[in-house]
């Protein structure tokens, strides 16, 4: 059996022990391609499965405009203002980046410019260094008993948090989304306004993400409210500071200091920081370690192999509602939930209207909204000419008006969680419902009402036909005739019509297609769908 090989750009330097994992991974090959250009990336990404970078490569919406079979993006780094994230939704084109391999890294330089502006140990390296000993010149402050004020409470900012309380800090930290009045076990108090936070911080240390709501979150307005000792660090993101006005406010003595990592434009040859008093400054070494190097280069490795090899999305940044982590039981409804809308795409070849899915079962509500996207993109793909996946479903839904929506049932006694999905078409309605047991393989359990226990996978042929004698036998004698093997076989009736679901070891012929929608009545539709062969799943225990 042959297996499908992967191919991968590795556009940035990313860290051996990153070039090593790929190295060993059989199903797939790459190529190191550093420094091109814009329009060299354009050309060159078509015939890629998929693409590592860090900071320094610039993927616009030109890179993305002819996107081939690249199927993800991974950057080795947690910010990802590098990547046009509309284009490469429109495109389909998944977005990971590594949020967990540089926290520890990040929050350390954050103590270490801190402690390097308190104690003014730049300006008294170059003091000694330059053969003087003047050490009254360069008396600091100390951490303990200052109140440290955090804007984002990510993990950097929690990280940041641990470490300020083995200082002795206080610690107040502002981020919208925290609506808890203490955390961390109630050390940690958050207020409700950046202004509120601003007033009373004798230290300001900044990890928010970088949005057109933060760009500039701290600026002229935000610097005058600060006490005129106060210091500022930022480790996060350049455009969160207006640096022109943190320059004045440095310069005239409104600001006690800052210790600055990361700048608007990189390198800052024009930034007012440079000549700013009172201020530490460091080329964006916040995650410039070898021990976060080697691990976000393989984390980045890692999430864009699960993609490509399994179908697990980690740490996506451009699928909502997606939960960080899938067990491998939600992933295997995830994969049921595709091979169930796969059966049911054939119904809707002119046009969908509306996708429901309703899950029955405690372990599947937060799988919700995940399931019902998967339902779209398995129920329409085969119809729509733009590669259609969990990245691009919600526009793609948007823009066509079709509503999609989920439900959550509790768990029925003595029976396993289960799902359904509702297809609402051009005046017709058609479900679909599934199971994972406990051997780890997907069950549909009922298709348009009719019951039944199949594992989907293989070519399939849905049969509809009249209720009546002699029509197994006829259906048989046909695949007979033609020297196709059924696999195995799932009848169900309701009222005065059948569903004969069959499955084969081999691809239906045209020809014999034809004979059978021929033969009506008593045949009365017939549908074929092709699907993967099902890998044995997690067990239960």
């Amino acid at each position: 059996m042959s297996t499908h090989i992967y191919h991968i750009l590795v556009a940035d330097k990313i860290a051996d022990a990153g070039l090593a994992r790929l190295r060993e991974t059989v199903e797939v090959t790459f190529d190191v391609r550093l420094g091109l250009t814009e329009q060299e990336l354009a050309d060159a990404i078509g015939s890629y499965d998929g693409i590592l970078i860090r900071s320094a490569v610039k993927l616009t919406r030109k890179v993305f405009a002819r996107p081939g079979k690249l199927a993800a993006v991974a950057r080795a780094g947690v910010g990802v203002d590098n990547v046009d994230l509309d284009a490469a939704t429109e495109a389909g084109i998944l977005v990971l980046n590594t949020p967990d391999a540089n926290t520890i890294s990040t929050a350390e330089h954050t103590m270490a410019m801190m402690l390097a502006l308190y104690r003014r140990i730049p300006q008294a390296h170059h003091h000694v260094s330059g053969g003087h000993w003047e050490r009254n010149k360069f008396r600091g402050g100390q951490l303990a008993g200052q109140t440290l004020g955090i804007v984002g409470l990510g993990r950097i900012g929690r990280a940041v948090a641990e470490r300020a309380l083995a200082f002795q800090m206080n610690i107040l930290a502002f981020d919208p989304f925290v609506s808890e009045s203490e955390i961390m076990g109630g050390v940690v108090k958050t207020v409700r306004t950046l202004d509120e936070l601003l007033r009373v911080v004798d230290c300001l240390t900044l990890h928010a993400s970088l949005s057109d709501q933060t760009r500039h979150m701290i600026g002229a307005t935000e610097l005058a409210k600060m006490q005129p000792h106060a210091k500022l660090i930022n480790c996060a993101r350049g455009a969160l500071i207006d640096e022109q006005a943190l320059s004045e406010a440095l310069n005239e003595g409104r600001i006690g200091g800052a210790a600055i990592d990361v700048f608007e434009a990189e390198p800052p040859t024009d930034s007012p920081l440079l000549t700013a008093r009172n201020i530490v400054l460091t080329p964006h070494l916040a995650a410039s370690t070898v021990e976060a190097q080697t691990q976000v280069s393989l984390d980045a490795v890692d999430a864009l192999l699960a993609y490509l090899l399994r179908g697990e999305i980690q740490s996506s940044v451009n699928v909502a509602g997606l939960p960080s982590r899938i067990s491998p039981r939600g992933r295997s409804f995830v994969d049921l939930c595709a091979r169930m809308g796969a059966i049911l795409s054939p119904w809707c070849t002119k046009g969908v209207e509306r996708v429901g899915v309703t899950t029955c079962g405690e372990s599947l509500e937060e799988l919700g909204s995940t399931l019902a996207w998967q339902a779209l993109v398995s129920v329409l793909g085969p119809h729509m000419e733009v590669r259609l996946n969990l990245v691009n479903a919600r526009d793609q839904a948007r823009n066509r008006g079709i509503a999609v929506d989920h439900a959550a049932n509790a768990a029925q006694p003595n029976f396993a969680d289960s799902l359904k999905i509702t297809v609402h078409t051009q005046g017709q309605t058609i479900e679909a419902e599934g199971t994972v047991l406990a051997d780890g393989r997907p069950r549909v359990l009922a298709i348009d009402g009719y019951r039944m226990e199949l594992v989907p996978e293989r070519t399939i042929v849905l049969i509809f036909n009249d209720d009546q004698p002699g029509v197994i036998g006829l259906v048989g004698q046909k695949f007979g005739n033609a020297g196709i093997n059924i696999a195995d076989m799932a009848l169900s009736r309701r009222e005065k019509t059948a569903l004969m679901v069959l499955k084969l070891d081999m691809p239906v012929p045209d020809e014999l297609r034809d004979e059978l929608r021929r033969a009506s009545p008593p045949i009365t539709s017939l549908h074929i769908v092709t699907l993967p062969p099902v890998s044995d799943g997690p067990r239960e225990s």
